[in-house]
């Protein structure tokens, strides 16, 4: 346990792996923000949904009471993210195990959201554990003008369709330019990493199909891919089947960035497992977002949001992510850390 909590000095400082910006120029500068946030449920029983033990009579014993205190752990944590840079609250975050919109209404009327005036979009995914994906945006800042929902089709032995998770595709005009997103949760690992590894490399199909689409539609095309992959940057779906790129200066306009490559080297995660950490968490940018312009927005840097109160600091699991729940209540956060990348345009 000591070797795996030396890591925890490295991650405190993951937004030092970037350069800074150039100097004597005045730049306006826009977080973008992806949060897993562990199961963020009302108490509400929902007949056609596996959330039972979410009620206040399930297993969980999930009150009133707690999920209050859930919403305003969570807005805290995204009122906090990238704060250092912008004095505010991300511009654009992706959400992902939020089981309704009510839900995410919720998380932004708290009042340590409230200001951000934040707009929602938002579809119900067939996930059978009732768990969707989601965007928020500064209505101030950020204009949607098409958003669309984008079924994985996966098929157990049987035949059977195995539900999952949508992958939520917006586009928008940040500030006045066009910006894609698209807010991704792929299958998880459960039965292992290895056994489970089709289902991602499916939706990593899916994912490269509709940044294909968007590429043909403009070579140019900026887009913003993020959200819990299940799959570390070096895994075959992500490196293999994206196709990312570790070196920034080497990407191509058609390829896609991963700076969380380089994090992962260096031992870095945003969830943590049997003493690993493991990068799941990820925001990738094509490649015409690393072309710097004066007048348009380009990627800065990206990092690992963990301060400390996002990390659990005794007991078996010191060191990993302060989770809200295992087994009962804990009165943490999430067992994901979130991530974040600055776009920066320069002030004309």
């Amino acid at each position: 346990m000591k070797h795996f909590y030396r890591f925890l000095p490295f991650l405190f400082f993951t937004s030092l792996l970037f350069a800074q910006p150039p100097a004597k120029k005045s730049f306006n500068i826009h977080t973008v923000a992806f949060y897993n946030v562990e199961n963020l449920f009302d108490t509400i029983n929902d007949p056609t949904t596996f959330d039972d033990d979410r009620t206040p009579k399930g297993r969980d014993r999930w009150t009133t009471k707690i999920y209050n205190k859930k919403v305003s752990s969570m807005a805290k944590v995204i009122a906090g993210i990238g704060k250092e840079a912008t004095q505010s609250s991300p511009t654009l975050v992706g959400l992902s195990e939020v089981e309704n919109r009510k839900v995410v209404e919720d998380l932004i009327a708290d009042p340590q959201l409230r200001a951000s005036n934040y707009g929602i979009v938002h579809f119900d995914s067939p996930d059978e554990r009732g768990i969707d994906v989601a965007l928020l945006f500064k209505k101030n800042h950020f204009v949607p003008t098409s958003f669309y929902n984008h079924p994985l089709y996966l098929y157990n032995d049987n035949g059977k369709r195995d539900y999952t998770r949508d992958q939520l595709l917006v586009t928008g005009f940040l500030d006045g330019e066009e910006i894609h997103i698209i807010v991704n949760h792929w299958p998880s690992r459960s039965g292992g990493q290895a056994r489970s590894e089709p289902k991602r490399i499916k939706a990593a199909e899916l994912n490269k199909k509709l940044i294909d689409s968007l590429l043909k539609q403009n070579r140019k095309a900026k887009i913003i891919d993020m959200g819990d992959f299940n799959d570390t940057p070096s895994d075959a779906s992500i490196k293999k089947t994206l196709q990312t790129a570790a070196d920034r200066k080497k990407t191509k306009r058609k390829q896609l960035y991963n700076p969380m490559e380089a994090m992962e080297k260096k031992g870095l995660g945003t969830s943590a497992y049997r003493d690993s950490w493991f990068l799941l968490d990820q925001i990738f940018v094509s490649g015409s977002l690393l072309q710097k312009n004066s007048s348009s927005w380009y990627f800065w840097k990206a990092g690992i949001y963990n301060p400390s109160y996002l990390i659990n600091s005794k007991g078996r699991y010191k060191g990993y992510p302060y989770r809200s729940f295992a087994g009962s209540y804990l009165g943490g956060y999430s067992d994901h850390f979130p991530v974040y990348a600055y776009l920066l345009r320069e002030v004309q």
